[in-house]
């Protein structure tokens, strides 16, 4: 059995959409496994630029296979968008595109309520994208949700949505004075969703452990990133999912024996969207220089992504949680004219210095980032295809990464395009 997990170490847009495209060439079948269109995966060849919220990035690959596993919540408005911009584009999606039946519904009440809720916390907001996917994570998990497999029979899909609007009515009008909702518009609604889905839907977990049989590979492709995971992230300021690697054996129904390859990818400084706390932020003209060079805008949302160094002590720690046994670094061009660079190494706490990444965000929030600095360099690395090419503080800069996480650089990110890769099977960065 080979599954390959790509992983996202940091707070999530560390570029896991461009890495999972270069990697499809090499795989049958990529499978997302968690998150909703919350997520923008965007990959860029030629002139021209695809943002994927749904659909795995392995779908613009002939001859490969994607899957939306149980683990995923679907939007259906987002996923036929999404489906109607691939076949635009001349890409072939029946056929190649399998839809779990368990994977769970977002329903238009998921969404007024995350943004009446977002509303009233205020202050306190978490920074949710307000596209319903924590609402409907709680739905699944309160055994309340609607599935895939519900659309296939009206009278079920109407006792359930009936039982749960008038819930969630009675919700949005007496805790946040907001307007009900119609019980048969949405019915019929999800109805009509049915007949355009089902040509797609399958038990992929099957179809995955029989493609794992056949001895063919899959790649298993997570969406935000291992600090937001809500086991394991900046609580309570995370996503409503586990996008770490042991998401992708419950979001797909693989067995963890499967997996044999973690890919960590990490950009070369750290962004994060939303609120919550960023030890290493850089609210200067620094940061602001890595937000505009490195277009640190939401994919999904337009929403201007908080900028600052990259941290060890928590990529460290995502390695930990993960078992990366590889990492791939991305944006590295973006740091190009910045002299020097800081990389963060150690936390200050109470007067005492630590390595241990705390995931309690009373603590995160108080540390201070203790810093390493290293010389930065001028030159244009976006043409680079070897290690070598790479100015000799390029070079330290990653091998200092490299040799601080015990976890060897597989691939290295110059730019946006497919082209600007330096690809690990012809210079890897051991330690």
């Amino acid at each position: 059995m080979a599954v390959t997990v790509v992983i996202g170490s940091q707070w999530g847009d560390e570029g896991k959409g461009k890495i999972v495209d270069l990697l499809s060439d090499e795989v049958a079948v990529v499978a997302r496994y968690q998150g909703g269109a919350n997520a923008g995966h965007t990959i860029c060849w030629g002139d021209q630029t695809f943002i994927l919220h749904l659909v795995p990035s392995g779908i613009f690959h002939e001859g490969v296979s994607c899957v939306i596993g149980n683990g995923v919540v679907i939007d259906p408005v987002a996923l036929m968008e999404e489906i109607g911009m691939i076949r635009e584009l001349g890409y072939e999606v029946e056929g190649r595109l399998f839809i779990s039946h368990n994977a769970h519904l977002i329903m238009p009440y998921h969404k007024k309520i995350e943004q009446a809720r977002e509303q009233a916390r205020d202050a306190g907001a978490i920074g949710t994208t307000g596209r319903g996917i924590g609402p409907s994570y709680v739905d699944k998990f309160a055994r309340t949700g609607i599935r895939v497999v519900d659309l296939l029979d009206r009278d079920v899909l109407r006792r359930k949505l009936k039982a749960s609007i008038d819930e969630k009515n009675a919700i949005l009008k007496s805790v946040y004075g907001a307007e009900e909702l119609d019980v048969e518009q949405i019915i019929e609604e999800y109805v009509e969703f049915d007949k355009r889905i089902d040509p797609y839907v399958t038990d992929t977990a099957a179809y995955l452990n029989q493609t794992l049989r056949e001895g063919k590979h899959v790649l298993a492709e997570g969406a935000q990133g291992s600090l937001l995971d809500v086991d394991f992230g900046t609580y309570p300021f995370v996503t409503s999912s586990h996008p770490t690697a042991g998401g992708a054996c419950t979001g797909l129904g693989i067995p963890p024996t499967a997996v044999d390859r973690v890919i960590g990818i990490v950009k070369a400084y750290c962004t994060r969207v939303g609120n919550g706390p960023f030890p290493t932020e850089l609210e200067n003209e620094t940061g602001e220089r890595l937000r505009e060079v490195g277009a640190e805008f939401g994919a999904t949302t337009g929403r201007p992504r908080r900028c600052g160094w990259l941290d060890l002590v928590a990529l460290r720690y995502t390695a930990m949680i993960n078992g990366f046994t590889e990492l791939a670094i991305t944006k590295l061009d973006v740091l190009t004219g910045i002299d020097p660079i800081e990389i963060c190494t150690r936390y200050r706490y109470h007067d005492k210095e630590q390595t241990r990444f705390p995931a309690e965000v009373q603590t995160l929030q108080t540390v201070e980032p203790i810093f390493d600095t290293m010389p930065g360099w001028t030159e244009d690395i976006t043409g680079a295809q070897e290690f070598g090419d790479l100015p000799k503080t390029a070079q330290r800069y990653l091998q200092f990464v490299a040799d601080f996480m015990g976890v060897g650089i597989s691939m290295i990110s110059t730019g946006p395009k497919r082209s600007q890769t330096i690809n690990g099977q012809r210079s890897k960065i051991s330690v």
